[in-house]
């Protein structure tokens, strides 16, 4: 059993060095806005009364612009205040709020596979509280990488994991791929 822990491990290591290096940012900035990579998402505020086909532009993130909240006094770097309110796109893995849920509109978002599942988890500035808008509920696949795109907010509520820094209004998943 320890050899098959100690596999573990390593192949979650192996899965956060993947992931981490597939999301570096531009030598320049820690946010990535990218041509080909921006997701078009439609504004949740749209109301039937005002039809609108107003388009908001998601912007690329990483989790080192998530880190930049001090999670210990609340403060976070100007990057990261920017961004608070704002329509952005982030890779990560998905972890359900309860065992063996394989549907649901609630759930985590992390940047390596396997976080929140062990102890400890991953520090709040790097766990993300995902609510799909209108409570639409999604596959929660916690093997796969995705990208989510949603409203993020700084915020720190208390999930069955620990304390999570982020909030995010989900408005659309897709498969994680490169681009």
């Amino acid at each position: 059993m320890r050899r098959t822990s100690s596999l573990l491990s390593l192949a979650g290591i192996a899965a956060l060095v993947a992931v981490s290096s597939a999301f570096v940012p531009p030598a320049k900035t820690a946010l990535t806005v990218a041509g080909p990579r921006k997701a078009l998402v439609a504004s949740p505020s749209t109301t039937s009364d005002t039809r609108s086909d107003t388009r908001e532009e998601a912007v690329n993130i990483d989790w080192r612009v998530l880190a930049g909240l001090d999670y210990s006094n609340g403060k976070a770097t100007d990057t990261l205040k920017k961004l608070d309110g704002k329509l952005v796109r982030i890779p990560g893995f998905v972890v359900p709020l309860d065992d063996f849920q394989e549907e649901g509109a609630e759930f985590l978002l992390v940047p390596y596979y396997g976080a929140c599942v062990h102890t400890p988890p991953p520090p709040p500035n790097q766990i993300v509280m995902v609510e799909m808008t209108g409570k639409k509920a999604i596959k929660l696949n916690l093997f796969d990488a995705v990208w989510m795109s949603g409203r993020l907010k700084i915020s720190s509520v208390e999930s069955p994991y620990g304390t999570v820094g982020y909030q995010l209004e989900g408005l659309k998943v897709e498969p994680y791929s490169a681009k």
